[in-house]
């Protein structure tokens, strides 16, 4: 008889495992445009990846990671009925804090845009929206990042998913927590907007 925990664990070392793919770094050292984190601001995620002048990669870079993200919760609903969520937020901390690179890993937004999209496509869109319509704005990667983030629970508490509302809630706080650096830029005046070496 299988334990009562092990499905739901294995649920989340699936979703941790398949988040961690550090897609931005494999394909760069693939296609010989060096070591990612040697590269702008050192993420591995899609904004730096456009630092490297290659416009195909970073996009898809951002398809990729939002692609895993979108994955986690259609396998976590799969195995286990309601386990998208869980699969999901997992699929995003492994993006965030994969083991493979000593837990320093990207900031999230595009993962998390895959996980709120499959969870509810509406709020997905609202998502994409506000991500694209802040970015373009401002030109600051980091604002249209962390509006997006943080769009998603609003989104979902509006569209009356609640249930979701947590989860959503606490991968916005940590795309927040993981664009500290960039916070302390903005606050200063000092924060780079898309095209710059830095950000």
């Amino acid at each position: 008889m299988t334990a009562p925990w092990l499905v739901p664990a294995f649920l989340l070392l699936i979703g941790y495992l398949l988040g961690s793919i550090p897609f931005g770094l494999l394909l760069t050292k693939a296609t010989g445009a060096g070591d990612l984190r040697k590269i702008g601001s050192g993420n591995i995620g899609a904004t730096n990846v456009l630092r490297t002048g290659r416009k195909g990669l970073a996009a898809a870079t951002l398809l990729l990671d939002l692609a895993k993200g979108a994955a986690a919760v259609l396998i976590g609903d799969w195995m286990i009925g309601g386990g998208g969520a869980m699969a999901g937020a997992m699929a995003f901390i492994g993006h965030c804090y994969p083991v493979w690179l000593r837990f320093a890993g990207g900031k999230g937004v595009a993962t998390m845009m895959g996980v709120v999209t499959a969870l509810y496509w509406p709020a997905g869109i609202v998502f994409a929206l506000v991500w694209l319509g802040t970015l373009f704005g401002t030109r600051w990667s980091s604002v249209g990042g962390m509006s997006a983030a943080v769009s998603a629970p609003i989104a979902m508490a509006v569209m009356g998913r609640f249930d979701i509302v947590p989860v959503t809630l606490a991968l916005a706080l940590i795309v927040l927590w993981r664009h500290r650096a960039n916070i302390a830029r903005l606050a200063k005046g000092a924060e780079p907007k898309v095209g710059a070496s830095r950000g």
